[in-house]
């Protein structure tokens, strides 16, 4: 049987991994597989280094179509990033009747609904295990591993730079900024993080998580995205006095009232899973009623981890491709006709419990007023502590019972106010995730 014929678009570090992978171990993916994988053609920016990269093994271009409309290519594969030439390229590949792999999760959050139903039109594949935590096959688990159940939620370290960051500034007692230089000289974040830094890059593999575990089309413009940046050490620090641990999480929970589509640093118990998790590593907890929870951890970047989830698509588009359309596992994991349109929740009806830390004066009653406006919009502490803050300031630390998020908007709203309040109101959302 004649090989698969592959185009690569980009052979940076994951497109090198790739095809590195696929020459090393070629032999046992081609038994996986039931054909050989064979890359072809690679579309670069830098031919000169590309070939010093790959030698006269692989034919090397320069314009990225020329793979695209290449009639010899059966199955594309992007790792260009992006979402502009990335999207005209994989549109033009699906309109060629080409299968796509695709790293790209940015692009997906974007344009993915678009992209699938163009696929759908023509009957080709589309898949993106390395677009969500790298190596780990998230996507897989939960388009099949668990379709016996019904998710109830998905929460995840799925950035790897904002675990490193947190991770060093409580190991290691940096501050922000010392933490982020580190990251970015060990290769974790980029020269401009802020994709990383602000929650965006977690928001989008948040959405495309939400839409393979409820049925929704990916919906990241919903998304509730909050960042690390305005983190203290000292919450850090108060946390882990409280028995919790600070973590950047995306976190999507089925409602009765709708889907809830968040990322933000959020407390979670220091004995949980998910607290244990450190440095650049990835991990997702699962909820589904019939198993209960599953964690899925590993690395969630890098040529290698990357290029594994890059080939576990390739290997299944391979075995699949001659299969009727209709029988393949459909992308979003739902059929198309049972996708569902259920509200992805404002934020301000998200219903969590609160970390609050705010500085005041040191005189008597200011507790007692703060604890009454709070009660006024229903909200109820369930444990608090005050510490001296210099010259007649006191710091107080507040951990409530469950409140719904524009109840706690209102009252934080009505104590920044307050003449005795000298600082604004920290708030992190805390999580127990059983």
């Amino acid at each position: 049987m004649s090989s698969i014929k592959v185009g690569l678009l980009g052979l940076g570090v994951v497109g090198g991994g790739v095809w590195k992978v696929l020459n090393t171990n070629a032999e046992e993916i081609a038994r996986r597989a039931g054909r050989c994988i064979e890359v072809s053609v690679a579309a670069v920016r830098d031919v000169d280094k590309a070939r010093r990269l790959v030698g006269d093994s692989l034919k090397i271009v320069d314009d990225p179509m020329l793979v695209v409309r290449d009639p010899d290519i059966d199955i594309v594969v992007e790792l260009i990033g992006g979402d502009t030439l990335a999207r005209e390229l994989i549109m033009e590949a699906i309109a060629q009747g080409k299968h796509v792999v695709t790293a790209n999760k940015a692009l997906l959050a974007e344009h993915g609904n678009e992209i699938f139903q163009a696929a759908r039109d023509r009957g080709v594949m589309v898949t993106f295990e390395a677009a969500v935590a790298g190596g780990i096959p998230i996507v897989k688990a939960i388009r099949e591993g668990l379709t016996a159940n019904r998710i109830e939620w998905v929460a995840g370290i799925i950035n790897g730079t904002t675990n490193f960051i947190l991770t060093q500034m409580l190991a290691q007692g940096q501050s922000f900024d010392e933490a982020l230089a580190d990251a970015q000289r060990l290769g974790y974040a980029e020269a401009d993080p802020t994709f990383d830094i602000e929650g965006i890059d977690a928001a989008h593999k948040l959405s495309l998580l939400a839409s393979l575990a409820f049925g929704i089309p990916v919906q990241f413009e919903k998304a509730y995205t909050e960042g690390i940046t305005n983190l203290a050490q000292e919450d850090l620090a108060h946390a882990e006095r409280l028995g919790y641990r600070v973590k950047l999480l995306g976190i999507t929970r089925r409602r009765p009232e709708g889907i809830e589509l968040r990322v933000h640093p959020t407390l979670v118990p220091a004995d949980s899973m998910l607290a244990s998790v450190q440095g650049a590593m990835n991990a997702v907890l699962v909820r589904g009623d019939v198993v209960g929870p599953t964690l899925y951890y590993g690395q969630g970047a890098g040529d290698m981890p990357t290029a594994s989830a890059v080939i576990a698509d390739l290997v299944d588009v391979t075995r699949l491709q001659a299969a009727d359309p209709g029988h393949r596992v459909p992308y979003l994991a739902f059929q198309h006709d049972a996708m569902d349109d259920t509200p992805v929740l404002e934020m301000a009806d998200v219903v969590s419990s609160y970390y609050l830390r705010l500085r005041v004066q040191d005189r008597p009653g200011v507790l007692a007023d703060i604890a009454r406006l709070l009660a006024d919009v229903g909200i109820s502490i369930g444990s608090m502590f005050q510490e001296p803050y210099g010259d007649n300031e006191a710091e107080i630390i507040f951990l409530t019972h469950q409140a719904r998020e524009g109840d706690i908007d209102s009252a934080l709203q009505r104590i920044a106010g307050l003449p005795f309040v000298h600082s604004g109101v920290t708030r992190l959302r805390v999580e127990s995730l059983l």
